[in-house]
Order: C-alpha cells, then structure tokens, then sequence
C-alpha cells in the first residue's frame, strides 16, 4: 500500500505542470517607496501574461549609504534600485556585479530622474525663495544626513553647486555658504523618509530639502494644503540608476527573472507610474504627457560639477571630508 502511495505521488509530479514562483528581492532608497509599491504589481501581471510564470517582489527600502553596505555585507539582493551611481560602484568594487553595470541597460542604466526642491510650510511663512534663504539665523532646515542618505547627498551638493555659480563661487566659498546652512539644522536623520516625518509629523524646521517625488508622498499622507514646494533657482539633477546583482542571481538562478523586472522600468507602463509618482520619465512621449507635473527647472548634474561620484565621495563625504569638517567645526 505504502508502495503504491509513493508511486501515486510520484506519478502525479510527471503530470501537474510545474510553475516555479520566483521570488525577487529589490534593495532600494528610502523615497522609492511609493513608487515600487504601484509599479511591482504592474510588472508581475505583465511578467505572467508573457510568460505563463508567476513572480514574487520583495522591497527593502532605507538610507541609501546603508541599504548599500547592507547587500555588500551579504543581504541577497536580486537587483538593486539606488539614487547615486557610486552605491552601485561599491557593489561593483566588491565583485557583486561587473563594473560596466551602466552599460547594460538605456540612459547609463537610469529609467528615471528627480530634482531637489524646498518643501516650506502652508504659506510659506519664511518666504523661503532660494538656497540662500536657508542660511538665514531664523532659518531651521531639515535634510537627511549625507553620509548615510543620497537624498541628503543630493540635497548637500545642491547647495554647494548653487553656491559656486554665484559671482566669485569657488570651493572655499561654497564650503562657508554649506556650513552656514548645516549650522540650520537641529537634526540629521539617517534617510529621507525619517527627515520628511521629523519635519511633518514632530513639526520640526522650516524647510525641507528632499527631491520632487518625496513631495507627493507628503501630499498623499498629510494632504497637499499642509505644505508648499519651492523650486529653487537652480538644482540638482537626481539620477536613479538600477542593476542587477550578478553573484546573487547566479546563486539564485533568477537572472532571466531580474533582467525582466528591470527591463520593464523603461516600457510605457512603467514610465506611466515613474511619472504618476513624481519621478521624472526618460520616455520623451510620456514625459509630454505628464509635462505639467513637472515644472521647468534649472539643473546641474554631479559630473558636470563635480566630475564624478568618486570624486564627490572623497572630497565630500569620506572620513575627514567636507561635510565632517563643517559638521565637526564648533
């Protein structure tokens, strides 16, 4: 009887179809949230009705610096979805993927952009206009810290790049004009998402420096009559690079899975939800589509200004860089 039973069972594998569910696992920044949470069920629908397969999407989400170090220090990320090209360098640098991961996908493997901005209280009560607004004595600024978050990153280099254009700018008066604004801040929180609660719900500071998606976040959870967004005279270009991880998918066997979930950033479906969330398309027609949104701003980007992310890391944020220096300065 036992034999029959296990024959039975044996039988029955032969014949029910077999589908594998894949389950992926995406290390992303803290501010991606919102949008992996729209686009995720997109893709697997997608995924599924091409292949007969179903797929399985895990997030993680948290301060950029630290989700990074986190899939370093073995977390199996399947794919990683950072704001700063040089967290995926780190990963590169230690083997997790090739070092050409840029090339392998359109846009130096960018789906999608954002931009720093100033989120100000209903009003505007500080009539809070530019940068140099925010080194005001009255001024209390809120930014996530930039060594643990690339929106803090972001936010950082912002003002520094705004300070070097202006008459006479260069790297000693940048660095003054950065500090005087640190100074304007009684908090730095390890990631984006913490900052924009310390600044929404503890009702702390007068400005919040974060990018143009985050806003719609604000305004989808606390309502868009309790803030105002400030486009500054000049900003940041945030690019949003994404990669597969190549130890762990080969580890997995997932790579056909990975390739597809990142592929499909770049289908109109995809760039549709970049842009419902803020998050400016590569796609020119759906960018067209979605242009009131998205207000005319003038940005620099990290190479045209700093050359590199190499470079900004070792002069900015490594041990004993910049930021130390103003944020160790009594």
């Amino acid at each position: 009887m036992k034999r029959q039973l296990t024959l039975g069972i044996f039988l029955s594998a032969l014949i029910t179809p077999v589908t594998a569910n894949t389950t992926l696992l995406n290390v992303s920044y803290d501010v991606s949230r919102d949008f992996y949470k729209d686009y995720n069920p997109a893709f697997q629908k997608a995924y599924q009705a091409k292949t007969g397969q179903p797929i399985s999407v895990q997030q993680s989400h948290g301060g950029s610096s630290k989700q990074v170090l986190a899939v370093a220090n073995g977390l199996a990320a399947d794919v990683v979805t950072m704001n700063q090209a040089s967290d995926i360098d780190l990963l590169a640098s230690k083997g997790l993927l090739a070092a050409d991961w840029a090339k392998r996908l359109p846009n130096n493997a960018v789906p999608f952009s954002s931009v720093t901005v100033l989120l100000v209280r209903k009003g505007n009560p500080k009539q809070v206009r530019d940068w140099s607004d925010l080194i005001k004595p009255s001024i209390k600024v809120i930014i996530a810290n930039p060594k643990t978050s690339g929106n803090g990153r972001y936010g950082y280099l912002a003002a520094w790049g705004y300070a070097l254009k202006q008459p006479g700018g260069n790297a000693s008066t940048a660095q003054a004009f950065v500090s005087k604004i640190i100074k304007n801040v009684p908090v730095l929180d390890t990631g984006s998402r913490a900052a924009t609660n310390t600044f929404m719900q503890r009702q702390m500071g007068d400005v919040l420096v974060t990018f143009e998606n985050e806003a719609e976040m604000v305004a989808r959870e606390f309502g868009r009559g309790s803030f105002e967004v400030i486009y500054p005279s000049i900003s940041i270009l945030a690019e949003n690079p994404v990669a597969v991880v190549d130890k762990v998918v080969a580890q997995k066997g997932s790579r056909k899975q990975a390739e597809a979930y990142l592929q499909y950033l770049w289908s109109t479906e995809g760039q549709t939800i970049a842009a419902q969330n803020y998050l400016r398309p590569q796609n020119p027609a759906v960018s067209q589509q979605f242009s009131s949104r998205f207000p005319a701003v003038k940005t620099f980007t990290v190479a045209s200004v700093f050359g590199s992310w190499a470079n900004v890391n070792k002069q900015h944020f490594a041990d004993g860089g910049s930021f130390d220096q103003i944020y160790r300065k009594p």
